[in-house]
């Protein structure tokens, strides 16, 4: 009889990047016609606008959107681990992090070498942050600390995607 292996835990992005937790949001993530799932790979040049992100959730629920890379900038020496890629604040429930306050600009995988996670956290607030601090760089960002300065507790929700630097394109 096989069991279930939660993606999250075989991924290492439960141990790297987030404690263990039970979903409790549905978070849809697309770039283009391109559905993110647990583990898939999305090439960096279909990754280079923001991708459509879907959350469910009550109208009057704040949540905060952190993507991060924690294999930067090799997965074998993950120096820079985490880079921030995207921060999102005060989104409402049931919307998109258009509704929400852009606090770190979408910046696109960009992997020099090897196959990188890329990690969406979806946190709860318990209130409207009045104003959150861009970090002063991207690297070396951590999520669990930046929750915890936050008091955002565990994530509501999580997925992550591979990807890995695309062949040069031959010019002849």
């Amino acid at each position: 009889m096989a069991r279930y292996v939660d993606p999250l835990v075989v991924g290492r992005v439960i141990g790297d990047v987030v404690d263990l937790f039970v979903p409790t949001v549905s978070m849809t993530v697309r770039f283009g016609s391109k559905h993110v799932s647990n583990g898939c790979d999305i090439k960096p040049s279909m990754a280079a606008i923001p991708p459509t992100v879907q959350i469910s959730g009550q109208q009057s629920d704040l949540y905060t959107l952190v993507m991060t890379d924690p294999d930067a900038p090799s997965p074998s020496d993950p120096t820079m681990r985490e880079w921030l890629h995207w921060m999102v604040v005060n989104m409402s429930g049931g919307t998109d992090p258009s509704r929400g306050e852009e606090v770190v600009p979408y910046m696109g995988p960009r992997p020099p070498l090897g196959i990188h996670r890329f990690v969406l956290v979806l946190f709860r607030q318990k209130s409207r942050f009045p104003g959150v601090t861009p970090p002063a760089t991207r690297v070396n960002f951590n999520t669990r600390s930046f929750a915890a300065h936050h008091d955002l507790g565990l994530p509501v929700a999580t997925v992550y995607f591979n990807s890995q630097k695309e062949p040069a394109t031959r010019r002849r």
